[in-house]
């Protein structure tokens, strides 16, 4: 595959989510502002709620379809087709279970139950969202990228409306719903216009496709359990407004997360071709997209942590003062994750799946013990460190326990060579 054509997919990507991240992170600050620790703390309570049930509505099946598209082109409009009946249908029943679970978690706080039903709405606009993955196996993602920051724009203009009227927590529950609709709409629009095949239901492809994700099922969520269990915990421990202050920390670590998403996104096709060429270029390309994480995440959490009192105070003002100290830890954290998006790639072309769910219970497990103790202990900062130990045990320590995928570890330790980068660099600028 064209490095070139790789590097200019990623560009758009990244150029388009910058201009997207700007205007979002205004918006976001003018919300926390208005809404303060308590009701913020409500939004993101209900946000990792969603969260958790995300990968049981995906049903693993937004893990392995680029790899599906590329591996079977001609069954295009089934492989589409069926993902996204498939999720729909799943999305319904998660949005039953979400609500159910906070009506009993949260009795006798009706303002929390209604949040989290409409906040979780965006599930079903969610699911027909995994037509963006067709834009990515063609390299078209510069499509994806301007519709996100069209339909985040409008969005956004919804926000200021309901910011200059003082409008309830309810009316910004509803935001993200509104903004994967437009998307789903705009992605089918786009989709048929490109001359996407007619996408149809089909009973051998749906049972392919959940074959091979459903070893990402129980994977993705653990990873989530241990990426979102730390704001459920302080919620039940020390309030709402306590997961304001952890959120808008977590805000600020995560504000260039779509710029190793992209990278991340728009490297995953080439590493698959490069893997039918040969074992050689296969293990280059996972190295260099190792290199590229590694220094690029490094760089931002040494930056983040010697100006996080800045950060905090001059984005969301003193009332967000308890965010500075868990931000110093947060943002290493982040720097683990991404690994662990290029580790499941790798895992992924060796088809070697079934060691997912034992990576990441192990990280479950590990992260709500760790907040068991850590947060009655140390408040947020407990959770903090809880989730940064966890990134570090489960992306790093466990591929040197568990033998099958001691290889990829070698692989990640070779991105540490910045030949790669400069290789990379000195290709792009010639």
């Amino acid at each position: 595959m064209n490095s070139k054509k790789v590097v200019k997919n990623a560009g758009w990507i990244i150029g388009v989510r910058i201009a997207q991240s700007a205007l979002s992170f205004f918006i976001s600050i003018l919300t926390a502002r208005y809404l303060g620790p308590s009701n913020y703390g409500l939004i993101s309570y209900a946000a990792s709620l969603v969260a958790f049930v995300t990968p049981i509505m995906y049903l693993g099946i937004n893990s392995i379809i680029v790899q599906d598209l590329i591996e079977n082109p001609e069954e295009e409009g089934k492989i589409l087709g069926s993902s996204i009946l498939i999720n729909v249908i799943s999305s319904l029943f998660c949005i039953i279970g979400l609500v159910s679970f906070s009506y009993i978690c949260n009795s006798g706080e009706p303002t929390t139950v209604i949040v989290c039903f409409l906040y979780s709405v965006l599930l079903v606009f969610q699911a027909v969202d995994i037509l963006q993955y067709w834009f990515q196996a063609k390299l078209l993602s510069k499509y994806t990228s301007i519709l996100m920051l069209l339909a985040y724009a409008l969005v956004s203009v919804y926000k200021l409306i309901i910011l200059m009227l003082q409008k309830s927590v309810f009316w910004f529950a509803v935001s993200n719903t509104i903004d994967y609709m437009l998307i789903a709409v705009g992605l089918y629009f786009i989709y048929r216009k490109l001359n996407g095949k007619h996408l149809e239901f089909s009973k051998s492809t749906s049972k392919r496709l959940i074959s091979k994700g459903k070893h990402y099922i129980v994977s993705s969520l653990m990873v989530t359990i241990f990426a979102q269990t730390d704001k459920i915990m302080l919620k039940s421990m020390m309030g709402a407004e306590q997961v304001g202050c952890y959120s808008a920390a977590v805000t600020c670590a995560g504000i260039t997360s779509f710029v190793f998403t992209a990278i991340i996104d728009s490297m995953r096709p080439a590493i698959f071709e490069n893997q039918k060429v040969s074992s050689e270029k296969f293990e280059n390309s996972v190295k260099l997209l190792y290199s590229i994480i590694i220094y690029l995440s490094l760089a931002q959490s040494l930056f983040v942590s010697l100006f996080s009192k800045y950060i905090i105070t001059l984005i969301y003002g003193k009332q967000y003062i308890n965010a500075v100290s868990p931000l110093r830890i947060i943002v290493w954290y982040t720097t683990f994750s991404y690994l662990g998006s290029v580790r499941n790639i790798w895992i992924l072309s060796q088809n070697l799946q079934k060691y997912l769910w034992v990576i990441n219970l192990s990280g479950a497990i590990a992260n709500v013990v760790l907040n068991y103790f850590l947060i009655p202990l140390i408040g947020i900062e407990g959770a903090a460190i809880a989730s940064l130990i966890t990134q570090v045990f489960t992306n790093v320590i466990v591929g040197y326990i568990i033998k099958p995928i001691r290889k990829n570890n070698e692989l990640m330790v070779g991105g540490l060579n910045a030949k790669y980068l400069i290789t990379l660099i000195r290709r792009v600028i010639g």
